[in-house]
């Protein structure tokens, strides 16, 4: 009986370590978003309509006071670091947005909208930070208005067939001149494919004259290597 007991409770116990794991967000599409790993992995993409544009995604995992994130950072090819996104991993909203400025500092932006990945396959999740800009003193208002495109897809990502789904972005890009008052709109659409066990694999506008896609994964050793030869 005692030995019926104890083993009741081991798998009531293993049970309950599965579905801590499975809840480890809440977000119905984390499936398709990037692993938790502290170890850092960092995605070549290569602009297949320009082959030599490329763009590194450094990605890694943190766990402290605030829980669980992942923060992303994205590099120009030569190694310099554009920006960085910190999403919580209870919800995959975004905790913190760096962007680096024209005097290549790093500076936290204003988050006035945290979210980036949709809750369901109807809603439209609104996402707003407001920054230094690249090369001036403006200032910068960068939206994304994105929603799901449609169901799950097989699509190719680094020659296996990986199960998707297609996120697709209304995007608006505000630039105010503070000593000028002047401002200029920018506005486009991007279409995005996040597989599973992989996040983002690719994105391009919808004519396709930009278009990345995830070409290697590479560690920290073979990234630097790339970087600084």
């Amino acid at each position: 009986m005692k030995k019926l007991i104890g083993f009741i409770f081991l798998a009531l116990l293993l049970a309950s370590c599965s579905n801590k794991k499975e809840q480890l967000s809440v977000n119905p599409h984390f499936n398709y978003f990037y692993s938790v790993d502290t170890i850092p992995k960092i995605y070549l993409f290569r602009d297949v309509a320009h082959g030599l544009d490329e763009q590194f995604h450094r990605i890694y995992a943190l766990n402290d006071s605030e829980g669980k994130h992942i923060i992303v950072e994205v590099y120009a090819a030569d190694g310099r670091i554009i920006e960085a996104l910190n999403y919580n991993v209870d919800s995959l909203d975004v905790m913190d947005h760096m962007v680096v400025n024209r005097n290549q500092e790093k500076t936290k932006a204003e988050l006035f909208k945290n979210k980036l990945i949709p809750l369901n396959n109807v809603d439209e999740v609104w996402f707003a930070s407001r920054f230094q800009g690249f090369l001036d003193s403006t200032l910068i208002l960068k939206e994304i208005k994105r929603k799901v495109g449609g169901p799950e897809i097989s699509h190719e990502v680094l020659g296996e067939k990986t199960p998707t789904i297609i996120m697709k972005d209304k995007v608006r890009l505000t630039s105010f001149n503070p000593y000028t008052k002047k401002e200029n709109l920018l506005q486009g659409e991007a279409v995005n494919y996040f597989s599973e066990g992989y996040g983002l694999v690719e994105w391009h506008t919808p004519d396709k004259k930009v278009h990345y896609k995830l070409e290697k994964i590479m560690d920290q050793a073979q990234w630097l290597s790339i970087i600084t030869r």
